[in-house]
C-alpha cells in the first residue's frame, strides 16, 4: 500500500514536458518549499490579527515570528477548489474555469461555460464551473519536478480523481489519495477514507498527515534534490468533530457573549495549529530551516453558515469585523490569514499591508527558485518578493471572479470584484435595472466591515475600477454571466439577496 502512494511517476509519452519553462533563471539558490493551505480557516480564526479570544494558535504565531504576516492577503475565490486551482496554475478562476467546488462530481467538464437557464427570480445566467483541473496545464507540481525537485502532496485535493489527481499534476507522492471535499465522516479514527487506515484508535487525520509529510521530508532530505511539499490540510472544513479532550478543554473557555463560541471548532483549530507546529519541528530537526521557504494560507474565509448542535445551535465561527464568510464575495469570504517565511528575504516578525492573492505564490515560488515561467501559459500571479522585503508591489489591483450563486449569509448574485489601493468595488452582473450591472464600492481603510456603499458618491472612481474589470474580462476571455432571458420581475425579491434561505443548515 505504501509503495503505491510513494509512486514516482516516470516520464511517458503523455507527460507534458516543460522545456524552456523549467530553465534556470540566473543563479538563484534552490530552496525547499513547503506550502501549507488550511481549509475554511477565516481571517479572524487565528491569533495573528487580534480578533479572537477563544482560539489558541501558538504555532501559527511561532511561524509569524519567523517571517512576514500579510494583513491584506486574499484567496482567489470564496470557495475552495477555485483557489486551489489558482495556486497550482498561477491563474485566477476567470482563466482556469474552476469557479465552484464540483470536482468530486461524476460529470467531467474541463472548461467553464454559461448556464443554459436560471430561475425566473434571478436576473443573470450564472457560469457552470469546470469540474476537473486540466492536466494540460503546467501546474506548479509539474514545473518544480521538471526542474529537479522531489514533489509531495499531502491532505485534501478536491480537483478531480484519477486521471486528474495529484499524481497526474506533477506530484511523486499523494497521501491519502482522497479527492472528496472533506476528510470523510470524521477527523478522529476510525476514518472512512479508502486508501489510508489509522495507526491507532482515535488518531486524528491532521496528526497523521503531518506525520506522513515529515516522514517523506526526512527521506527526500537525505538525497541531493530540493523538495516541494504541498500540505493541504483537511482542517477546518466539516465534518464538525475533534479530539474529545480538546473539546472539553475549550468548553471551559467559552464566552457566551462572543460570536466565536464553539468548543468543537476551537478544538479543530487547535489540531490544525498542532500540525503546523509538527512541520516546523520536523524542519528544524532536519537542519534545513535556513534553506526552506514556508508559506501558510487558507483557501477561503471562515464558515458562518453552518449551525452546530452545541449551545442550542450556534454558527461554526465568526469573521467579525469582516462581513460575510465562505461562499460570499464580502471580505469575510476572501480575506485570509497568510504568512511567508523566506530565509534571506523576510524579516522575522514583520508585517505587510500589500495586497496579495493566492495565485501570486505560483509566480513567486518559481521565480524565487530561478525557474522560468512557461511562455505560452499566461499567469495572473505576480512575484511578491519585494513585499517580503518590506517594499511596495507594482500592481493596479487584484480580481476575484465568482460568477455563480451560493445562498449563504451575505451572498451576492454572480459577481466580480477588484481590490485597488484602499478600495474594493464589486460588480453584480446585470443586477441593476433594465439589465444593467449593480455596483458596491467600499473604502476598506475606513470601512473594513463594508457597511457604507460609496458607489453613488464616487462615480469617477467607480468608472475607473469597472473599466479595470472590463479590461480584465476581455484579456482573460472569461465566460461572462448574461441577462436571464426568463427573468420575471414579479418573482424577484431584492430583500432575499444576502439572506440564507430558511431550512438551510
Amino acid at each position: 500500500m505504501r509503495n503505491y502512494f510513494l509512486l514516482t511517476l516516470l516520464a511517458t509519452s503523455s507527460f507534458i514536458l516543460i522545456g524552456k519553462g523549467a530553465a534556470n533563471e540566473g543563479t538563484a539558490k534552490r530552496m525547499n518549499v513547503v506550502f501549507i493551505l488550511a481549509d475554511d480557516l477565516g481571517w479572524s480564526d487565528t491569533e495573528l490579527y487580534g480578533k479572537t479570544r477563544l482560539y489558541n494558535t501558538p504555532n501559527i504565531l511561532r511561524l509569524a515570528n519567523l517571517g512576514c504576516t500579510f494583513n491584506r492577503a486574499y484567496s482567489n475565490s470564496p470557495l475552495c477548489s477555485p483557489t486551489r486551482a489558482s495556486f497550482l496554475t498561477g491563474q485566477t478562476p476567470a482563466r482556469h474555469g474552476s469557479t465552484q467546488p464540483r470536482h468530486h462530481t461524476a460529470n467531467v467538464i474541463l472548461k467553464a461555460e454559461l448556464a443554459k437557464r436560471a430561475k425566473p427570480s434571478e436576473k443573470a445566467l450564472p457560469v457552470v464551473s469546470a469540474t476537473r483541473l486540466d492536466t494540460n496545464l503546467p501546474t506548479i507540481g509539474k514545473v518544480m519536478r521538471q526542474a529537479g525537485y522531489a514533489t509531495g502532496h499531502f491532505g485534501k485535493w478536491h480537483l478531480g480523481a484519477e486521471p486528474y489527481s495529484p499524481l497526474e499534476h506533477g506530484f511523486d507522492v499523494d497521501i491519502p489519495h482522497h479527492t472528496g471535499p472533506g476528510p470523510g465522516r470524521t477527523y478522529v479514527a476510525p476514518w472512512s477514507l479508502k486508501h489510508i487506515k489509522e495507526n491507532y484508535p482515535g488518531e486524528h487525520i491532521e496528526d497523521r498527515m503531518s506525520e506522513e509529510a515529515i516522514k517523506w521530508m526526512n527521506e527526500v532530505s537525505e538525497g541531493d534534490k530540493p523538495f516541494f511539499m504541498n500540505y493541504w490540510m483537511f482542517s477546518v472544513h466539516g465534518p464538525w468533530n475533534a479530539k474529545e479532550s480538546l473539546i472539553e478543554k475549550y468548553k471551559e473557555k467559552i464566552d457566551t457573549n462572543s460570536e466565536q463560541r464553539s468548543a468543537t471548532y476551537a478544538a479543530m483549530v487547535h489540531s490544525l495549529d498542532d500540525a503546523v507546529g509538527a512541520l516546523l519541528d520536523g524542519i528544524e530537526r532536519n537542519g534545513i530551516a535556513d534553506n526552506t521557504v514556508i508559506i501558510f494560507s487558507s483557501d477561503n474565509g471562515g464558515n458562518i453558515h453552518t449551525k452546530l448542535p452545541e449551545g442550542g445551535g450556534i454558527l461554526v465561527t465568526s469573521n467579525t469585523p469582516l462581513r460575510g464568510g465562505k461562499a460570499s464575495m464580502r471580505e469575510g469570504g476572501v480575506r485570509v490569514p497568510t504568512i511567508v517565511v523566506w530565509p534571506g528575504l523576510t524579516t522575522p516578525g514583520s508585517r505587510s499591508d500589500e495586497i496579495i492573492q493566492t495565485s501570486d505564490f505560483y509566480t513567486t515560488i518559481l521565480k524565487g527558485q530561478g525557474i522560468a515561467l512557461q511562455g505560452n501559459h499566461p499567469v495572473d500571479g505576480i512575484d511578491i518578493r519585494p513585499a517580503l522585503k518590506g517594499q511596495n508591489l507594482d500592481r493596479d489591483g487584484i480580481f476575484t471572479y465568482f460568477p455563480c450563486i451560493v445562498p449563504v449569509p451575505e451572498w451576492l448574485p454572480p459577481s466580480m470584484s477588484v481590490h485597488s489601493g484602499n478600495y474594493k468595488m464589486v460588480r453584480v452582473f446585470h443586477g441593476g435595472e433594465n439589465g444593467q450591472h449593480d455596483y458596491k464600492l467600499y473604502d476598506l481603510s475606513k470601512d473594513i466591515s463594508e457597511s457604507n456603499n460609496l458607489a453613488a458618491k464616487m462615480p469617477e472612481r467607480l468608472e475607473r475600477l469597472d473599466r479595470m474589470i472590463e479590461n480584465y474580462l476581455k484579456e482573460t476571455g472569461a465566460v461572462i454571466p448574461m441577462p436571464n432571458p426568463n427573468f420575471d420581475p414579479k418573482q424577484f425579491d431584492p430583500a432575499a439577496i444576502g439572506v440564507r434561505p430558511r431550512g438551510k443548515n
